[in-house]
């Protein structure tokens, strides 16, 4: 946890923001969910609002804040003695609200009586979309059918914009996402089952954090988004997509891809490919600043991509033209990056929209720019992904030769004859906008380049 004053202070800008609302916010941390049976359970993990107003990372943990005369007040149950039989001296929940700045506490069950004397008062609960399948319970047996749209805009515009203090924590998280992906890229070897590599380069977040910040994906069919299948040994001429994240001790998180040769050096052909999406991450980041909508920045990065296809002979036609036609969407189906923090794609169940777009943005049609995740204009504090990436995927591309739904710019007979087995590549670094421009997080940068990426499999 932060010192109790961080907590404090982001609970008061909360109440700032939602100056002209009446009624209580009702904040839900997480509980323990079964895996097999009651005392088998998941691995932990709180609920990211819940960290970042209270910072109490135990569960079954709940708070109202009045937003009408400021009280706060936190409810739990303390331990009875057969609990600590089994886990020890544990903390009073009066101790704990107090270092999150709260000085009430109260028995979780009167969580209950005070949102019924709420609602009998004909006042406005306040609450959040609930990730977690028994806080929507927990919700529905309060009578409570909805999250407030007025809430969700408040906490979105706090943790949108990262705090110094944040800001070093996903630095960490970039730190300790390097040295995985590092561990991956060293265990590339012919013969070699993917589990292996994803077993060793896991083990570095579990020995130096909370573990991965989302399922790792690693494969050679980089066509395939999220991957999870870890069963094939490697092979010699594969492509290699690694896109891995580690969660820090602290919850905040790193998210990084590199794609590698299997055999150490690219085939003229990937090599081709692969500058192009390298290009791409650069452009795109010499793009982000304060004042750029990353929508525009998605769509100049689609712009030079199908320059680059254009020569290769896989697209024909003005860049500009096919982009705003949505061509790109046929190699790069999804958005060039989306908002990290506390979550790994950072407050997408408050809503996606509502994160990632600003009041005057809409949803484009448009294939790829579709689905976007991230569009809004940049200012200082945002945190964002830079993940271009190219990908022949047979089934998309029989599905658009068949349709027609590239006015004829596409080079079909090319892409059938050379690239069907290709597979994809992605490059993502994680980026803080800056005052002036933005910066890569983490201390250190995985190699990027072609040569780069060559000379250090040459290392390793």
């Amino acid at each position: 946890m932060f010192g109790k004053e961080v907590y404090e202070e982001r609970r008061r800008a909360l109440r700032e923001r939602l100056a002209g609302q009446t009624g209580i916010v009702l904040f839900l941390g997480n509980a323990e969910s079964p895996a097999q049976y009651r005392d088998n359970c998941y691995k932990w993990r709180q609920d990211s609002n819940w960290l970042y107003f209270f910072g109490i990372d135990e569960p079954r943990f709940a708070a109202i804040l009045d937003i009408d005369n400021g009280a706060e007040t936190v409810y739990a149950d303390d331990f009875t003695l057969d609990d600590i039989v089994w886990m020890g001296p544990m903390p009073s929940v009066q101790s704990l609200a107090q270092k999150a700045g709260a000085e009430a506490s109260a028995p979780y069950a009167k969580l209950f009586d005070a949102v019924r004397e709420a609602q009998a008062k004909g006042r406005c609960v306040h609450t959040v979309p609930p990730s977690r399948y028994y806080n929507e319970m927990l919700l529905r047996r309060m009578g409570i059918d909805g999250a407030s749209e007025p809430l969700i805009r408040a906490i979105v515009s706090l943790r949108l914009v990262k705090e110094p203090r944040e800001i070093a924590l996903i630095d960490a998280a970039c730190e300790l996402g390097y040295e995985m992906h590092t561990i991956a890229r060293k265990g590339i070897r012919i013969g070699v089952k993917e589990q292996e590599i994803v077993g060793a380069m896991e083990a570095v977040t579990l020995a130096k954090g909370w573990g991965v910040s989302f399922p790792t994906i690693l494969t050679q069919h980089g066509e395939i988004f999220h991957c999870h299948s870890h069963e094939a040994p490697v092979e010699e001429g594969k492509l290699m997509v690694i896109d891995a994240g580690a969660e820090a001790s602290s919850h905040y998180a790193s998210d990084f891809t590199r794609t590698y040769p299997t055999g150490g050096r690219y085939t003229p052909r990937q090599r081709d490919i692969y500058s192009i999406v390298y290009e791409c991450n650069e452009y795109a980041f010499s793009l982000t600043a304060p004042g750029v909508a990353y929508r525009d920045v998605h769509i100049a990065v689609a712009q030079r991509m199908l320059s680059g296809l254009k020569d290769l002979g896989l697209v024909s036609g003005d860049p500009a033209e096919m982009a705003a036609q949505g061509v790109a969407g046929l190699f790069m189906p999804h958005g060039l990056g989306h908002n990290m923090g506390l979550d790994v794609h950072d407050m997408e169940d408050l809503g996606e929209d509502l994160v990632g777009y600003d009041d005057d943005q809409t949803r484009s049609p448009l294939p790829g720019l579709h689905s976007l995740r991230m569009a809004r204009r940049l200012v200082p504090g945002h945190v964002i992904t830079d993940e271009p990436g190219i990908y022949f995927i047979p089934a998309l591309i029989a599905a658009w030769k068949k349709e027609k739904r590239d006015g004829g710019r596409v080079n079909y007979a090319k892409l059938e004859k050379e690239y069907l087995d290709f597979g994809g590549i992605r490059v993502e670094d994680d980026v803080l906008v800056t005052a002036d421009g933005a910066r890569r997080l983490g201390p250190r940068r995985l190699p990027a380049s072609p040569d780069e990426v060559e000379e250090a499999m040459k290392n390793d």
